[in-house]
């Protein structure tokens, strides 16, 4: 069974198959992005899927400065699943999901300082508009980020099916793993160690979305 199979079977946290697509997409699953409608022929796709497997090509795409951080997390993972050992432990994005009662909320910060944020209504928001603010509040919750991922192990099985009502999960997409931990809302947010992260992940969230609203862009 791939792992496309599995997700067909997972329960799916929104109503709209479009909105959770993208849900699914913000894991760099590199098995998803091969199977999605990408132009394989443009770079970096021409790169990261070819048939004749370059992993000097794969490690030029991490080390290129210009290259988002969802493209390199899928190098990464590329190169892990044709066998090479990942050395670094370079954390690229962060992904915070809260089961509220009307649904799941989630937010995907990645290191470039974009993020995807979708309400639990399963509206999206794209944040691109890079500005001072949200660099440093990205900065603030990879920062308390790195402390969990260096007092954590990494998980080594499939990736689970989306938090249920009353829990909270804080995932961490790191260049050699996936690292998460789970809980309760309430006790997870006044946890010593993931309660700073989560405050931090609630800033960026509360302020993309009201600066957002403030230009006008639906969400």
């Amino acid at each position: 069974m791939g792992i496309l199979d599995i997700f067909k079977k997972i329960k799916k946290p929104y109503k709209d198959s479009y909105v959770n697509n993208i849900y699914e997409l913000l894991f760099c699953d590199y098995e998803l992005y091969r199977d999605y409608p990408n132009d394989k022929s443009a770079f970096p796709w021409n790169v990261l899927f070819l048939n004749n497997f370059n992993p000097i090509e794969v490690n030029n795409i991490i080390q290129n400065d210009n290259i988002e951080s969802r493209i390199k997390i899928l190098a990464y993972r590329i190169l892990s699943a044709n066998g090479m050992v990942i050395d670094d432990k370079e954390l690229l994005a962060v992904i915070v999901e809260v089961g509220l009662d009307d649904g799941l909320d989630v937010l995907a910060s990645f290191k470039d300082g974009t993020a995807r944020y979708i309400n639990q209504s399963g509206k999206i928001l794209i944040w691109e508009n890079i500005d001072n603010t949200s660099i440093n509040l990205t900065e603030s919750l990879f920062e308390r980020s790195n402390i969990i991922v260096n007092q954590i192990g990494p998980w080594n099985e499939p990736r689970r099916s989306h938090p249920e009502k009353g829990m909270v999960r804080i995932s961490f997409l790191v260049s050699d793993k996936l690292y998460f931990g789970e809980g309760p809302i309430k006790i997870l947010f006044n946890d010593e160690l993931a309660g700073p992260a989560l405050l931090a992940a609630t800033y960026l969230m509360k302020y993309i979305t009201e600066k957002s609203l403030s230009n006008d862009e639906s969400i």
